[in-house]
């Protein structure tokens, strides 16, 4: 070795520092010139086996793309499938499983289920990213209500779905009932910009008997953050058994029936408030026919 090393004849020596600069963290260049090895084979030979530092390696931004390909392909998938699946070139992804084993060949009929189920899949994940991007712009269109239009859609609101008067059956009474928990945030919001004291509220859980009963009870008082005690009692509804449900699961809480005592003069401006949008809405459309 001495004679093939030259002036490198302290070889074991020469490694020993080599390998101690390496496990330090320096690059070759760096050992290189610190020792001035500037034969590279010499330099290969003092530093084999030895792995680089972690520092010098470069992130392949590839690399989470390359072991899902291969988890895929391990589970016997094909490479148009994982191209698919992925949505990375069908050459890398044949670079990357090349050592591993080959699916066996599907049906092709199967092949094209599984094709037809991928592209469904990414058009409804399209669409719906362009549902919820309508949304959020419509969201920021709205901006702050001025009391006057929290007054126009309260009164809307509370025609659309709350209790009515009836010629055959007079029950002046304002009583508001949702399962949408924004439509009774906004509800409590109009009645109090109207001055309505939170005194004369009272409410009371619509819910079937096969749901968390308490747990929904709970959930309401806290949303309009009202003690327990002006709820009246709950009285769940029966289930009939032909009837198949899909107001189920823990995001189930059933209705919330919002009263107000002494409501009737309120019920009646209410239906003169509502009158008075009709009439408002008639005459604009009237002055917009030609």
């Amino acid at each position: 070795m001495a004679t093939s090393l030259g002036k490198y004849a302290d070889f074991e020596g020469l490694r020993e520092r080599a390998v101690t600069l390496r496990r330090a963290g320096l690059s070759r260049r760096r050992i290189r010139d610190r020792l001035h090895v500037h034969n590279n084979d010499i330099l290969n030979r003092l530093l084999e086996g030895e792995p680089p530092p972690e520092w010098t390696k470069r992130p392949n931004a590839k690399d989470d793309l390359r072991a899902r390909a291969r988890e895929l392909r391990l589970q016997g998938w094909t490479c148009d499938q994982i191209q698919v699946e992925l949505g990375c070139s069908k050459s890398s992804i044949s670079l990357w499983v090349r050592d591993l084993p080959k699916p066996e060949r599907r049906d092709p009929a199967d092949q094209a289920r599984l094709a037809g189920r991928k592209r469904r899949e990414h058009e409804l994940a399209v669409r719906d990213e362009q549902r919820q991007q309508t949304k959020a712009a419509a969201t920021a269109e709205i901006g702050d209500l001025s009391d006057r239009d929290l007054f126009i859609a309260g009164v809307a609101l509370y025609w659309a779905e709350g209790g009515k008067d009836k010629p055959y059956a007079r029950r002046e009474n304002v009583i508001f009932v949702n399962s949408d928990p924004g439509m009774i945030k906004v509800f409590h919001a109009w009645l109090d910009l109207l001055g309505i004291e939170r005194e004369r509220l009272r409410y009371s859980v619509m819910i079937h008997e096969t749901a968390d009963v308490a747990a929904a009870e709970q959930y309401w008082a806290e949303l309009v953050d009202a003690d327990r005690s002006v709820f009246y009692k709950t009285t769940p509804k029966k289930h009939n058994p032909k009837t198949v449900r899909k107001n189920t699961g823990d995001s189930y809480r059933g209705c919330l029936a919002v009263r107000v005592l002494k409501g009737a003069d309120l019920y009646r401006r209410i239906e003169g408030w509502w009158y008075g949008i009709v009439g408002a809405a008639h005459r604009t459309d009237l002055e917009n026919r030609t």
